[in-house]
């Protein structure tokens, strides 16, 4: 089966992580290059990158015929990166992901999801 893999952000991290320097980032991006190696050794990885922050992106909303843009940044739950797994169910997909290092320098989520 294949799943998407979201790793969760919102907006007062967003903008935490936007003030770190690169140097705060070194360690933990290296931890997830190394989860990343095993995923790939493991044959479970099909596709994986991150998302740049929100205020980049844009949003269209559907009412009807009426589209509307909106520009980021965005409020609420937002998608920081993904991955897409190919394994045999989603209780794999758990064990994998609690084997991953904590993608955020707070607290964070991540959500598995069936494709």
């Amino acid at each position: 089966m294949k799943f998407m893999i979201l790793v969760k952000s919102n907006p007062d991290l967003e903008k935490r992580i936007d003030a770190m320097s690169d140097a705060a980032m070194k360690e933990p991006m290296a931890k997830m290059g190394v989860f990343n190696d095993e995923l790939k050794k493991a044959g479970v990885l099909k596709d994986c990158d991150g998302l740049r922050l929100s205020r980049e992106g844009k949003r269209v909303r559907f009412d009807g015929a009426s589209r509307t843009v909106v520009d980021g940044p965005f409020e609420g739950d937002l998608v920081a990166g993904y991955w897409i797994w190919e394994i045999a169910g989603i209780e794999e997909a758990v064990a994998w992901v609690k084997r991953c290092p904590n993608p955020m320098p707070v607290p964070s989520e991540i959500e598995i999801r069936p494709i």
